[in-house]
Order: structure tokens, then C-alpha cells, then sequence
């Protein structure tokens, strides 16, 4: 979520005794665009997949493999955040770049705060217009209604949120600890994720989580989802370009292409019931379930998978970059935040209109369609809005400018 760009320092950053420990991937005032068409698309995919089923659905990756967009959507953010303030940390030490990353925090929780009152508002009152309770109950909002006074305390401690609102506090606990994840990245990269490797089998051993309200725990778990964060910061430091032999090894593809047939054979025994018979019983007892809450490894080895073909297919140079065919899903991907909070707005709307209005498969594609076209379209608005404040700061200073000179001449 965090933008190259919006947070990224025009100073050179070798004069810090750490700036040798660490090999910044990109140039200074250069944006790897790569990351944003794949954020953007990740966006799209969630927003798709918060849908009924229809069929734009069968176009997003979690029916062909283990994974799906919460996997790119975190490990982008963790590479973002860690290249961008890593830079100023090294440039402005490690209390000033602290303070920015809080500040940061802050605005996504603001943004959090937000979108859980404009989403109850949404919910409740189409419940109640429509005279159907269902609507509350499949959002996860009854407890909020029987006690609203108690569930706004909890939504504030991030321990109660609706269907589709588990994303944000995730990221927010993630943010919270990227000061200490990038200090010591600046000095032991690999360290550091060793560290987030043993926190991710601790988890496992002994069920650590966070709760929820009222019951249960968090939909992704931190203590396991932060190795996805941690491992997108350790290769945005230099881990990937220490990588790149083995990135590029014929070896290596061939391990990925083969473990992606994998993933897609076992996905199609679950759309074709049929072809179960096919899977042997020590394999599925050995594999099940694939727990998404603590990012399961077949998960995380299969988003690792795709992430070494993509990079092998698709260089940072590609010209397509530039496509204006692209240019929709690259600026959602820039404005990342703001698309997200719009995108669950949207999937309720789109679920309302689905379950209220008679249609069929064309009535499923054109809402689909619909909630991408907004989310493009305020993505272009929030970057037209952006370039235009970015020309009237160089007016402001070009004009104080001449008031300066014109004073001097006196």
C-alpha cells in the first residue's frame, strides 16, 4: 500500500555507515512499475473474488493453484514499505524514519475507522430498507446491532470487523513493527529472516494467534502472515538481487512449473468432485487442510512459485509497462488504499444488487465489469488530483521565487 514514490526521498543515501549492508534494487526517483500492475491486479482479483461466484471468478488465481491476491497484495506491501523507508532510514536515522512509518500506521487506521462506519452504515441500511436481516447476518455485523456500543470499542481494538475487512489491521500490525524489521535488515538481512522464519514454525507449534470478537481469532494471523511481509522486505533489500542466479536457473523453473501443475491437478479435484478418486488418501490427509489463516507452506511455497516465473517472464524494462492498456490497473496499484476501501464498498453493493435484481451469467459479468470500471476510474481521478496539487506547488514556489528576486532587485 505504501507508494514508492509519495514517500521517497530525493537525497542520496550512501553517507550512512549501514548504506554498504544494503543493495537497494531501484535507482532513486525511479518507480518499478511491475509492483504496481501487480497490486493493482491483486486489488481487481480481491474485489472479483468478494463476489458471488460468476464469471470473472473463474479468471482469479485461487481457483488454479493454493494461493490467491491477499499473498501478492502483502508480499508488495512488505517490499514497498521496506524499500521506501529503508531509504529513510539510511538518509535521516532511525527515529525520523520511525516517526514516518507511525505516521503512516495512523492513516491506514484512520482509513480502517472510515471504511468500517461507511460499511455499517451501507449494510445496515439496506438491511432495514429491504426488510432482510439476512444482509447483517452474512457481513458479520448482528453483533454490532445487538451491541453497538461494546462492538465499536472492539472494532477500535481491530478485534471485530465485518466479512471483507480482515486485510487493514493486518497491515497495520505488519507497519507497526516494519522500524525494527528494517534496522536490523540494514545490518543481518538474513538474520532477520531467519528470525521471521522461526516466529512462523513457533506459531504453528503452539497455535499462537490474535483474538477476535466476539469469538474466535483473526481471519489472517500476524504472527504467521508476517514472514510474507518480512520475506518481501528482506528481497527489496537486496535478497533478490542475491537471488538472481538461482531465479534464473532452468532448475528452478522447472521446480515452479512443476509445482504449479501440482497445485492446479489438486484444485480441480475441488470444482470436479469427480476426479477425487484420483487423489491418494495419504496425500490429502497429509495436506489438508490448506489453512489460509496461518498461511499454510503449500500456500506460501506456491505464491513463491508464480513470483520466480513472473520475474523470469516479465523483466522491470518490459515496454507493455508503458501500455495505456495497462495504465488502469498500474494506477490502482498506485493508490492502493484508497481502491482497497472502495473495492469492499463496492463488493456489498455488488452482492445487494446480485441477490435483489433477477439476472443471470450477464448480471454477474456486468457488476463484476462495473466495480472495476469505478475503481479505474477514481483511480485516474485520485491521480489527476494528485498531478494537479504537484503543478500548483511549482507555481507557489516558482512565484515566491520571483517575489524574492523582485524584492532583492529593490
Amino acid at each position: 500500500m505504501t507508494l514508492v514514490t509519495t514517500e521517497m526521498t530525493d537525497q542520496a543515501v550512501a553517507k550512512a555507515p549501514a548504506a554498504k549492508a544494503v543493495a537497494l534494487p531501484v535507482a532513486a526517483g525511479e518507480r518499478e512499475l511491475r509492483l504496481d500492475l501487480f497490486r493493482g491486479m491483486a486489488l481487481w482479483l480481491i474485489f472479483i473474488d468478494h463476489l458471488p461466484p460468476n464469471i470473472l471468478t473463474w479468471f482469479t488465481i485461487r481457483n488454479y493453484g493454493f494461493s490467491d491476491a491477499t499473498e501478492i497484495f502483502i508480499f508488495i506491501s512488505g517490499y514497498t514499505a521496506a524499500f521506501v523507508y529503508s531509504r529513510a532510514m539510511l538518509d535521516r536515522g532511525f527515529v525520523v524514519a520511525s516517526a514516518r512509518i507511525f505516521k503512516r500506521v495512523w492513516q491506514i487506521y484512520v482509513a480502517h475507522v472510515f471504511l468500517f462506519t461507511i460499511y455499517l452504515a451501507e449494510i445496515s441500511y439496506i438491511a432495514t430498507r429491504f426488510e432482510n436481516p439476512l444482509y447483517a447476518e452474512e457481513m458479520g455485523i448482528l453483533d454490532f446491532l445487538k451491541q453497538p456500543d461494546v462492538t465499536i470499542v472492539q472494532a477500535l481494538l481491530l478485534k471485530f470487523r465485518p466479512v471483507n475487512m480482515d486485510v487493514l489491521p493486518l497491515y497495520i500490525v505488519l507497519m507497526i513493527f516494519l522500524p525494527g524489521i528494517i534496522w536490523l535488515m540494514q545490518r543481518k538481512a538474513d538474520l532477520a529472516l531467519s528470525l521471521s522464519v522461526l516466529l512462523y514454525a513457533l506459531t504453528w507449534q503452539f497455535d499462537w494467534y490474535l483474538p477476535a470478537y466476539p469469538n474466535g481469532f483473526w481471519a489472517f494471523n500476524p504472527f504467521a502472515w508476517q514472514l510474507l511481509f518480512v520475506f518481501g522486505a528482506w528481497c527489496a533489500l537486496g535478497g533478490a538481487k542475491r537471488m538472481a542466479r538461482i531465479l534464473s536457473s532452468r532448475i528452478t523453473l522447472w521446480l515452479c512449473i512443476g509445482y504449479l501443475v501440482f497445485a492446479f491437478c489438486v484444485t480441480l479435484t475441488w470444482h470436479v468432485p469427480q476426479l477425487n478418486i484420483f487423489m491418494p488418501r495419504w496425500l490429502e490427509s497429509w495436506m489438508y487442510p490448506i489453512n489460509k489463516t496461518d498461511l499454510d507452506v503449500l500456500r506460501f511455497v506456491h505464491f513463491l512459485a508464480l513470483a520466480a516465473i513472473t520475474v523470469r517472464v516479465l523483466p522491470k524494462d518490459w515496454p507493455g509497462l508503458r501500455s495505456p492498456w495497462l495504465r488502469p490497473v498500474i494506477r490502482c496499484g498506485q493508490h492502493s488504499l484508497e481502491i482497497f476501501c472502495l473495492g469492499v464498498f463496492l463488493a456489498f453493493a455488488g452482492h445487494f444488487v446480485l441477490a435483489e435484481v433477477s439476472g443471470g451469467a450477464w448480471m454477474h459479468f456486468f457488476v463484476s465489469v462495473a466495480g472495476i470500471v469505478i475503481m479505474s476510474a477514481a483511480a485516474w481521478l485520485f491521480s489527476w488530483y494528485k498531478s494537479e496539487i504537484g503543478k500548483g506547488d511549482k507555481r507557489a514556489k516558482s512565484a515566491d521565487a520571483d517575489a524574492d528576486l523582485a524584492g532583492g532587485g529593490s
